[in-house]
């Protein structure tokens, strides 16, 4: 992911040379991307081992069954780009999923190079029983939070979410 346009030019190597006094701290426990690596990490091992046990799915694999669960038709690169997953990654759990059974392909109708996804009826069911546990699993994060600071972060993260994009 590239940094927005008017992310401030960084410094490199030709640039004045910084004595260590005059260095800015970088306090990483408080250095919001690290935090937010730190925290996606730690849900998404709990996610993983949860979705893991209880539906025998990796995060990815769950990821592009919500994905498509919501929007039907996409092509695999489709799916990348609305999730921001890698394409290897996708790639690799669609082709597990189209061998459980849990996704079709299909030829688009419209473009006949592109193939486009679509769960199954099978696939729809993983979905219909994960995604209640999905909801459970978000109601249980945000408890730590008030009624009125999950609506700000809610709005936070549209907000940054919208500087990139997404």
């Amino acid at each position: 992911m590239s940094l927005p346009a008017d992310t401030p030019d960084v410094p490199d190597a030709t640039d004045a040379p910084v004595h260590a006094a005059e260095a800015a701290t970088l306090d990483l426990e408080r250095f919001v991307p690290y935090q937010l690596s730190v925290l996606s990490n730690v849900v998404s091992q709990e996610i993983a081992q949860a979705y893991g046990e209880r539906f025998g799915l990796a995060v990815t694999e769950w990821r592009i069954i919500a994905v498509l669960g919501r929007f039907p038709g996409l092509s695999a690169a489709g799916v990348a780009e609305r999730s921001a997953m890698d394409k290897v990654a996708v790639s690799r759990a669609v082709a597990s999923l189209l061998e459980r059974g849990l996704l079709h392909r299909e030829v688009d109708g419209e473009d006949r190079r592109r193939s486009v996804l679509e769960l199954s009826a099978a696939g729809r069911e993983v979905h219909a029983k994960v995604a209640p546990a999905a909801l459970d699993y978000e109601r249980g994060l945000l408890s730590a939070l008030s009624e009125s600071e999950r609506t700000q972060f809610s709005h936070m993260l549209d907000k940054l979410g919208e500087r990139y994009g997404l």
